[in-house]
């Protein structure tokens, strides 16, 4: 198994790397994202197992292909890998569209609920 390469000069733990995001540390300012959008590109991105050349063929994980996800999203310098702070910034930028359809939906529903429609379908 291939050992967690670190920076020089990061301790697993301690410190950010130096490009992390972020201005306080030292990054570009965010720029706002659609997360509808990422939403949609997240739930058509495929997903399966797989596992690494050097792992026992028993061995799997679950998650998308580098590649597929550097064609969804355009993040990260490199199609080979899923850099970590990028699937941190797309889950969360999810869960927040997820969150804000909830709402929405409950809006909705609690508006039918206090206005019922005065004319409801007749069965045949």
């Amino acid at each position: 198994m291939n050992p967690l390469r670190l920076r020089r000069g990061v301790r697993r733990g301690r410190q950010a790397p130096p490009d992390a995001g972020g201005a306080a540390a030292g990054g570009a300012p965010a720029a706002p994202v659609d997360g509808h959008e990422v939403l949609e590109r997240l739930a058509s991105l495929p997903v399966g197992t797989w596992r690494y050349r050097w792992e026992p063929e028993h061995v799997r994980h679950l998650g998308p292909m580098a590649q597929d996800w550097h064609a969804a999203f355009g993040l990260g310098g490199r199609d080979t890998v899923i850099p970590l702070v990028d699937a941190h910034g797309v889950t969360v930028v999810a869960i927040q569209a997820l969150y804000h359809r909830v709402v929405d939906l409950e809006r909705r529903l609690a508006d039918l609920a206090s206005h019922p429609d005065p004319h409801p379908p007749v069965a045949d």
